[in-house]
């Protein structure tokens, strides 16, 4: 496998879901990270893993792969569950308590 190809997952810290439109395309790591022995930093010598790419559909980043060749594996999104809920709620006579 060497891609992967990603829809973002939402902001934790934000309400909005901006930027969750697009496309990721990413190298997996060929080698594990080490530390290094005078600084203690993590690193490796794969610059491949620095390389994010942003694609409009999941078609166009598949595309891209098997033009270049690459093996990928494709991770879709987790479907949103749609909850309406208002602050009324919260005072409904027939409201369910766990």
């Amino acid at each position: 496998m060497d891609v992967r190809i990603y829809q973002p997952a939402k902001n934790a810290m934000q309400s909005g879901r901006a930027k969750t439109k697009t496309w990721i395309l990413e190298f997996m790591p060929i080698a594990a990270e080490r530390a290094d022995d005078l600084m203690g930093w993590t690193g490796g010598g794969d610059t491949r893993k620095q390389l994010q790419m942003k694609f409009e559909s999941k078609e166009q980043a598949i595309a891209f792969a098997k033009k270049k060749g690459l093996s990928y594996v494709v991770k879709e999104p987790k479907a949103r569950k749609l909850q309406i809920k208002n602050y009324a709620d919260n005072f409904a006579l027939n409201r369910i308590v766990y």
